[in-house]
């Protein structure tokens, strides 16, 4: 597939590369190193051969958020967003960025977010989960009061937000003490980053803020999985729509009709593996007018062999509902 736009695309700097170097083994490091400290030659190289038209940049995690003092969560976010945007501007038609915030700061954040949505032209700003605040054990997540003045100004520029994984500390978590497998993308990404995400949900900031929108990733964190529900022709809070759907997987031929009484989340962007076109398909088109569209998770699309003909035009149409923002 040609044309596509990726969301989900890092990049490092001197000060949050070593960040990184944990979700490497040492014989794989060094690339990894190299492919995030280089935004422009080999990415654009590997955009071209993927057929990725555009790319929108975001910092590796848990980047700023890790960084417990205020002062310097704030100098690091905006050394970040200024090093990307030197190549935004050199590769408009390429590249795109999400903006870093010092969430140590709320009112920092929002003068950070509203000088590069205005004078840097991104599209948004990702947060890597929960922020450490005034020490490294003391976790914030952002349904507490401090950050009401921030969604209000974030809700005022327009643009998503994405919220991205990263693990819990382990400290606070010790049901992964001895299981490292289970941490990261295998497990621990979608768990802690699903449950913040439902905290945003479910305690009104989508209601106070309807024109504010978040994104997920990785299949919508779980969420999907166990889908939030709105019951037909009526409109409820967040909180009463959280019901449990045991229909992980609808079938095709049943998936539009549920799709049309299960609204979920206005609010709530997700990024769908393409397994299987004609369910992709399904599910995507009751939605293409509604705020909440499944946006691709461009690496699966080389596990299935689909069959010529029918299904082959079918994932271009995915593509399509896909990538509109």
């Amino acid at each position: 597939m040609r044309n596509k736009i990726a969301l989900e695309e890092h990049f490092a700097i001197d000060l949050t590369i070593d960040q990184s170097k944990i979700y490497a083994p040492g014989d794989v490091w060094a690339r990894l190193k190299s492919n995030l400290l280089d935004i422009e030659h080999q990415r654009l190289e590997r955009m071209e051969e993927g057929g990725t038209e555009y790319s929108i940049l975001s910092l590796n995690s848990p980047g700023i958020q890790s960084l417990h003092d205020a002062k310097q969560a704030c100098d690091v976010a905006r050394r970040a967003n200024d090093i990307l945007a030197e190549h935004v501007a050199r590769h408009p038609k390429r590249l795109g960025g999400f903006a870093a915030l010092p969430m140590q700061d709320p009112d920092a954040a929002a003068r950070e977010l509203e000088h590069c949505v205005r004078d840097f032209g991104f599209h948004g700003f990702m947060v890597n989960g929960f922020s450490q605040v005034g020490d490294p054990q003391n976790v914030v997540y952002y349904d507490h009061a401090m950050f009401n003045g921030f969604w209000a100004a974030a809700a005022a520029l327009g643009k998503p937000f994405y919220l991205h994984p990263r693990d819990p500390l382990a400290s606070r978590e010790p049901i992964y003490d001895g299981f490292p497998w289970l941490t990261a993308a295998t497990w621990a990404f979608a768990v802690e980053t699903g449950t913040h995400a439902l905290r945003l949900m479910t305690t009104g900031l989508f209601d106070r803020h309807p024109q504010l929108q978040m994104i997920l990733g990785h299949l919508g964190e779980l969420i999907p999985l166990r889908r939030a529900v709105q019951a037909p022709g009526r409109r409820v809070p967040a909180r009463e729509r959280l019901h449990h759907d045991k229909r992980q997987f609808p079938d095709p031929d049943t998936a539009r009709h549920d799709a049309r009484g299960r609204r979920g989340s206005d609010h709530v962007f997700g990024r769908l593996p393409v397994r299987d076109a004609r369910r992709c398909v399904a599910l995507v088109r009751p939605l293409r007018d509604q705020r909440e569209r499944p946006q691709e998770d461009r690496p699966r699309e080389r596990v299935p062999a689909f069959r010529p003909g029918a299904r082959r035009r079918e994932v271009s149409q995915c593509h399509g509902a896909f990538s509109s923002m």
